[in-house]
């Protein structure tokens, strides 16, 4: 498996608060970064279960996916993320998603 330093912290840290969606994105920016994208989707994935307002976690999934040259499926994340921007009122991270999405 694809680790590093920060990534066993975050974990351990996670062990203790399984539900901190701060943690989550954090190990999901790890895996990112590693380039383990299935992981970091995963993760991506749990702060939206978790906090479905959670603005960054459905960009940077979008991201992901494009990485992973996918691209409709990246368009969906973008999507979602408007949609969750609107509804937390939240037009910063609405702004950046559209024009993320434009960029596709």
């Amino acid at each position: 498996m694809i680790t590093s330093d920060k990534l066993r912290q975050l974990c351990k840290l996670i062990e203790r608060e399984p539900n901190d969606t701060f943690l989550l994105y954090g190990v999901g920016m790890e895996y990112k970064k590693l380039s383990a994208y299935a992981q970091a989707i995963e993760y991506f994935d749990r702060v939206i279960g978790i906090d479905p307002g959670y603005c960054y976690a459905y960009f940077q999934k979008a991201q992901v996916r494009e990485l992973m040259s996918q691209p409709e499926e990246a368009r969906q994340a973008y999507q979602e993320g408007i949609a969750a921007a609107k509804r937390v009122g939240d037009s910063h991270a609405q702004g950046e998603l559209e024009a993320a999405m434009e960029m596709l």
